[in-house]
């Protein structure tokens, strides 16, 4: 895509298998928002826009594909939260950085498993449970073909009735029909999985990097707005290898903290981190 709105060459390494339009399609079910944020992501990943550049400013977006500035403001935040923009107060939008990629060695353990462990209590408030279309992203890291249909979970999750954890789930709708009719206020969606769905977690691959919270966030979590939040990004794999699951958490920096323990063995296996709560 180019800057203007007019057509480009299509993600050459993303699982998009040709070009996403550049206007809003209005006939279409999916939501302005969400065209509008794989609008913005194609010009990222094209090469386009590049680490560094600035974005127009909302009006000019809202002129530019015809939606009101409630839509851009989603879409901006949706892309902020994915590390694919930088929003600076008082300067604007711009192409987040390419961040540097380091392994690290997890737990296959959730939060309730961790929280439950520690002797301590954890509810979820769920904010959102339907069936929606998988944006690129989401389809990348779950290996579907982008729009194919996944459950959408997300929930503000307290730890001694603090909130402690934002977290956005996808599963493939496939793999869990009903999922949207379970209550997951106090169950593990392991658990569920597993129990229900038969398929067992076995391993994951993540991602921990440092955030600040944008200003819906920071309510959430009652924290100011700017302030560093831990964000994890994880891909969950069943017994087949299959990606059943993936999630962005957001956890509070100042409840958290993430220890892993390494060690060498003749085996090759490392020892088993610890998630810990501050």
């Amino acid at each position: 895509m180019t800057a203007d709105g007019t057509p480009g060459p299509s993600r050459p390494d993303g699982p998009v298998s040709g070009p996403i339009p550049a206007v809003i399609d209005r006939s279409s079910p999916v939501p302005y928002y969400h065209q509008l944020k794989e609008i913005l992501r194609a010009q990222v990943t094209s090469g386009q826009l590049r680490p560094g550049d600035q974005l127009d400013g909302e009006h000019v977006l809202c002129e530019r594909y015809g939606v009101s500035r409630t839509v851009v403001r989603q879409a901006l935040t949706d892309l902020q939260r994915e590390s694919v923009l930088d929003r600076r107060k008082g300067r604007g939008t711009f192409v987040a950085p390419v961040r540097t990629s380091q392994s690290l060695v997890q737990s296959l353990n959730g939060l309730w498993e961790d929280v439950q462990s520690m002797g301590r209590t954890l509810r979820s408030e769920v904010r959102r449970l339907e069936v929606v279309p998988a944006d690129a992203d989401v389809a990348h890291r779950l290996q579907l073909v982008p729009e194919s249909p996944v459950v959408q979970l997300e929930r503000l999750r307290f730890v001694d009735d603090e909130p402690w954890v934002h977290t956005v789930s996808h599963v493939p709708e496939a793999i869990a029909p009903d999922l949207v009719g379970q209550d997951l206020t106090e169950q593990s969606l392991y658990h569920l999985l597993r129990d229900r769905y038969g398929h067992e977690v076995m391993r994951s691959e993540r991602v921990v990097e440092a955030r600040s919270a944008d200003p819906k966030l920071a309510r959430d979590l009652q924290v100011s707005a700017g302030d560093p939040v831990l964000a994890l990004v994880n891909v969950t794999y069943d017994q087949d290898d299959l990606a059943i699951e993936t999630f962005v958490a957001f956890h509070r920096a100042d409840r958290s903290r993430f220890e892993v323990s390494l060690a060498r063995s003749a085996q090759g296996q490392p020892a088993r981190p610890i998630v810990r709560l501050v």
